[in-house]
């Protein structure tokens, strides 16, 4: 049995992730590693899958932690519910929602209304966080 629109049978994807975590514990620099090494399907298809939560996720693509608030957010949360997108970050004014969107990471900034700005790439989580504190809507 294979997940939706996957190409690997579900029990060979439990048993990649289970031999990362073995290898890095909770050490999420170590499971980022351990994702780069694998050939672009299989990871494609963890990043997106219940087997991973949207931290570990959010850490392969930018490299970063976030603030405590903001990991314990996505650390809830399965890498799955990235595909719709996950709310990250809120202010009085404005909301940011991770995404992955065609095997790339993407920042929403929402204003509860309607799409301010959009980021994509290595750096769309600095961006966003950029655009949050000084907001210019242009």
């Amino acid at each position: 049995m294979s997940t939706a629109g996957s190409s690997r049978p579900y029990p060979e994807l439990v048993k990649i992730v289970d031999a990362i975590l073995d290898a890095c514990d909770d050490d999420v620099p170590c499971i980022a590693k351990k994702l780069d090494a694998l050939d672009a399907d299989a990871r494609n298809e963890l990043l997106l899958s219940d087997l991973l939560n949207a931290y570990q996720v959010f850490y392969f693509f930018f490299r970063m932690e976030p603030d405590v608030l903001t990991m314990e957010r996505m650390d809830l949360e399965s890498a799955s519910s990235l595909r719709g997108g996950l709310l990250i970050e809120e202010t009085d004014l404005l909301e940011m929602y991770f995404v992955i969107h065609e095997n790339t990471p993407v920042i929403v900034i929402h204003d509860g209304d309607k799409t301010v700005a959009t980021f994509t790439g290595k750096t769309a989580y600095e961006q966003g966080r950029t655009f949050m504190e000084c907001p210019e809507y242009q």
